[in-house]
């Protein structure tokens, strides 16, 4: 039976969104730069390329899968833009991954896309009066224990509640990434993964942006503990800016085949897809709905989570993989070992294939095995790609 691999897996430096290196870079600039990289490293000709599917979040419409084919001349290429928010680009390599299967295609790039930005700002027209009012699409039904506007809050604290976690707990995951990522980034660890992008500094010269800069290295337990909670009127809060993901700029890319088409025109395999899924979960636990993804997952694939050797779940808060470990029993030291979300960043519709991207190279340098990757997203939502190197 033939199988979906991974033949090529790229992504940008992630950047700080909105005074960072990529604030002159418009989403549909990275797409394209990302998109060409991973062709360009798979050794597959464009019109090759059947598909296009690139997660994007809040980005106002379109689709830039298929601004950036125009862009680079694929013109015979489609682009897909889906949306699962955070979930996105896991969702992305899982379309791709079953389209190959069904024998409907062949060659597929996906990935994501986010640059927070370029967010637009959208409003809404009163029907009678016509007059304009601040307006964000909504992942779900409003509440107060699950504002859809305010993740501290749906993500952040109701996983930490669910599970006990305290504010140290989170301070000192939060930490533990940051010292991960520098580590990684130190080591060279990131530099095959990160496609450069041409950006113009202070002095009007035109660099390459290839390093993460959203971690930070003077972070310490002090400094963790000194920022303020984001919402003070809430006994005992305990959700800050340190123990939560940033708000970043970066795409991700990866092209999706399968065994048969890479043995037959030389390729190098650099992951099996084994297996991918998604759930839906109450809006209010949205930060718990890794654990059940997971043992989804691995029923559907036959697989136990004894076997998985690396994981990447990402850190929309701290009290993500916090909650996970706990309730799934996973050491700590197998989980996010080149930081995460709340060190590297979180692009919103470019992160699943950021995290697969790091999951591939880590597994490489440890000899191979088997990898999830898992995610919660907005709206009480999950996703999960089980892969082997």
């Amino acid at each position: 039976m033939s199988s979906a691999v991974i033949v090529s897996a790229v992504r940008t430096a992630v950047a700080t969104a909105r005074k960072g290196s990529l604030i002159n870079t418009p989403p549909e600039t990275l797409a394209a730069i990302v998109l060409q990289a991973a062709l360009a490293r798979a050794g597959f000709a464009p019109d090759e390329v059947d598909d296009i599917i690139m997660a994007e979040s809040l980005q106002g419409g379109g689709a830039i899968a298929r601004y950036a084919a125009v862009e680079l001349g694929w013109m015979n290429v489609a682009g897909m833009a889906i949306n699962r928010h955070c979930a996105g680009s896991l969702s992305a390599v899982g379309i791709a991954a079953g389209a190959i299967l069904a024998g409907m295609e062949r060659i597929i790039i996906a990935g994501g896309v986010n640059s927070s930005s370029f967010s637009p700002r959208q409003s809404l027209a009163n029907p009678a009066t016509g007059e304009l009012t601040p307006w964000f699409p909504p992942t779900h039904p409003d509440s107060p224990e699950a504002p859809n506007r305010d993740m501290s809050i749906t993500v952040g604290w109701n996983a930490a509640q669910e599970v006990g976690l305290t504010r140290q707990d989170m301070d000192a995951w939060a930490l533990r990434s940051h010292q991960r990522a520098i580590a990684a980034t130190d080591a060279g660890h990131f530099r095959a993964q990160i496609v450069p992008v041409p950006i113009r500094n202070a002095a009007g010269e035109t660099v390459n942006f290839e390093v993460d800069e959203h971690p930070r290295r003077d972070t310490t337990m002090e400094k963790l503990a000194s920022l303020k909670v984001l919402h003070p009127e809430i006994p005992n809060f305990s959700i800050t800016a340190g123990n939560a993901s940033g708000a970043n700029d970066a795409a991700s890319a990866l092209v999706v085949t399968s065994d048969e088409v890479a043995k037959s025109e030389g390729k190098t395999v650099l992951a099996k897809i084994h297996g991918w899924t998604s759930l839906g979960i109450d809006p209010r636990r949205t930060g718990a709905s890794v654990p059940p993804t997971v043992r989804k997952l691995l029923a559907r694939t036959g697989f136990a989570l004894k076997d998985i050797k690396l994981w990447e779940i990402n850190e929309a808060f701290a009290s993500v993989p916090l909650v996970a470990c706990r309730v799934l029993g996973l050491s700590e030291d197998a989980v996010n070992i080149s930081g995460s979300g709340c060190s590297i960043g979180h692009p919103i519709g470019a992160s699943g294939g950021r995290m697969l991207t790091t999951l591939i190279h880590d597994l490489q340098r440890q000899g191979g095995g088997l990898g999830i990757a898992a995610m919660c997203a907005g709206g009480g939502q999950a996703g999960a790609v089980l892969i082997e190197v």
